[in-house]
């Protein structure tokens, strides 16, 4: 599967941004779907998961009651819908496919996208 994030930009503190993810291929609603972002200088790390189904949803602590993981499987589409945005969300974010372990680990991941930009600034 080929991914494709789009929706980043500049946006001032306490504002709403959705990322997107939009994925090729026919087996979309098969695979586990994934959320990271990596701060300049930082590590990549976990943001957010979401079922097959849609079902169920993982957050990391600093984002919960923020940000929002959805899909969309008839348009083979991942959503971040994130809002109340802290500069220390600044971060490229990456949306990730086909989990095989641990839904917080990106190594657990075998499809990557290549990246939006959040910049969160006034």
């Amino acid at each position: 599967v080929q991914l494709q994030a789009s929706g980043g930009g500049l946006v001032q503190p306490g504002g709403s941004l959705r990322l997107s993810c939009a994925a090729s291929g026919r087996t979309f609603s098969s695979y586990f779907m994934g959320w990271f972002r990596q701060a300049p200088g930082k590590e990549r790390e976990f943001v957010a998961a979401i079922a097959r189904s849609g079902a169920r949803t993982y957050y990391t602590d600093s984002v919960k009651g923020r940000f929002s993981i959805s899909r969309d499987n008839a348009k083979n589409t991942l959503y971040l819908q994130m809002n109340s945005l802290k500069p220390e969300d600044t971060a490229v974010y990456y949306c990730a496919a086909d989990r095989q372990a641990g839904y917080n680990l990106e190594s657990s991941y075998n499809y990557w996208g290549q990246g939006t930009l959040v910049t969160v600034s006034s």
